[in-house]
């Protein structure tokens, strides 16, 4: 009996997790294998809209000799895709008769029927119909476009076929920047999270101390990760502006620069160094540095929750040992920090890697600082593209997959 309820028990616990399950698989599954599925299709941006066969009527009334005079203009909607079995219907008016042209057709009552067969990609053709009127027709105001001719016919959409192909990933590889985009990509992924790690970790280390206007002082840090990206991008923007930008101001106000510097525009810039001289990456120094300060209160707020956590009598105890406030950081605090700091690093690292709106907003992928996530939208919607915008994608997928693998591997463990 009791073994009996227990197994009802298991099954209304999975039919009550039917549900979420599903609803999961629809939000995160289901479009993981859609862009995987595309990424093998030959398919451009206009061959996600379904070929169709479309038509557009015009008429002449000829009252002298009782004719009528419709012209069809029909065509095939898609350039890629053709469509077999292509037929056609109109409503006329009672008493109409074919007389001239409209091969393929015939009147069939008050119905125009036409079988056109099958039309190749961006077929198009105008079909002139000249049909007898019986003698009441033109004093009876009849409209003949008021009936819209309908079009039916068959196509393959290439999303749904079964043909696979490889050129995709080809075509996204062998791309002369490609590997430059990838090196890009792992800088600006790297040197963002540790960035935002350190900013993360000074802060909390200065307010965890107890000091007048720290609650103050602890909002006014939240306010780069939660004011909106496109603001905080554009004021960004206009600070480092080589013309009206603060930045320049001040530097050519106190003689640091000798003219305007454009930070967003610039690839690189020649710095001498102990007799060595080396090209800056400054366009890509500088959306690293705005990454690292957008989001360096997230860091902040996990590290501080941790700091406040630890028990003080380890530092009463290092204090009575006499040791110095850096020999306490390195001994105490460092060691119950990595398991936070290697949470937050991956954490940081796939937001990063992922990371769209913040490059885009301020370069473009311009002067050096294009992405993988940069060149999945160049590839799928500025070059319509879909199939290499989806390889792009996958690719980004499987070196995202690498450093997961490497992570769990090697992940610090807290002591």
């Amino acid at each position: 009996m009791k073994s009996s309820l227990k197994a009802q028990e298991m099954r209304l616990a999975y039919m009550m997790l039917l549900p979420p399950l599903l609803i999961v698989a629809l939000i995160v599954i289901f479009p993981v294998v859609a862009n995987f599925w595309i990424s093998f299709k030959p398919v451009e941006l206009a061959d996600l809209r379904t070929p169709e066969p479309v038509a557009r009527e015009r008429v002449s009334l000829n009252e002298a000799d009782g004719s009528v005079e419709v012209q069809y203009r029909v065509r095939n909607s898609s350039t890629r895709s053709a469509i077999t079995g292509v037929t056609m219907t109109d409503a006329l008016p009672a008493g109409f008769r074919l007389s001239e042209g409209g091969e393929g057709c015939r009147v069939d009552g008050a119905t125009l029927a036409c079988d056109f067969g099958d039309w190749e990609a961006g077929y198009r053709e105008r079909l002139n119909m000249v049909f007898a009127a019986p003698s009441g027709f033109f004093s009876s105001g009849t409209d003949l476009t008021d009936s819209d001719p309908v079009l039916s016919g068959d196509s393959k959409n290439p999303l749904l076929s079964t043909n696979f192909t490889l050129d995709n990933f080809r075509r996204v590889i062998e791309q002369r920047e490609f590997w430059e985009v990838l090196k890009v990509t792992i800088y600006y992924t790297v040197f963002g999270t540790l960035g935002a790690l350190f900013l993360g970790l000074f802060a909390a280390l200065l307010l965890n101390q107890s000091f007048r206007g720290r609650t103050l002082l602890r909002g006014l840090f939240l306010f780069p990760y939660v004011s909106p990206v496109i603001a905080v991008a554009f004021t960004w923007v206009f600070f480092l502006d080589p013309f009206s930008g603060v930045l320049n101001a001040l530097g050519a106000h106190y003689g640091v620069i000798d003219g305007p510097v454009n930070f967003l525009g610039t690839r690189a810039i020649p710095i001498e160094f102990l007799g060595l001289t080396f090209e800056f990456p400054l366009a890509l120094a500088s959306v690293i540095i705005f990454e690292a300060w957008r989001y360096f209160p997230l860091s902040f707020l996990f590290i501080l929750a941790r700091l406040q956590a630890l028990p003080s009598d380890l530092y009463e105890a290092a204090e009575m040992d006499g040791a110095t406030p850096m020999q306490k950081f390195r001994f105490i605090t460092l060691p119950q920090l990595v398991g936070i700091f290697s949470i937050l690093f991956m954490l940081r690292f796939i937001w990063t890697f992922n990371k769209f709106d913040d490059i885009f907003l301020m370069t473009g992928g311009a002067a050096g600082t294009r992405t993988l996530t940069v060149n999945v939208y160049e590839q799928g919607f500025a070059q319509l593209n879909l199939g290499a915008g989806a390889a792009a994608a996958v690719i980004t997928f499987f070196v995202l997959a690498i450093f997961m693998v490497f992570y769990f591997i090697f992940m610090p463990k807290e002591e």
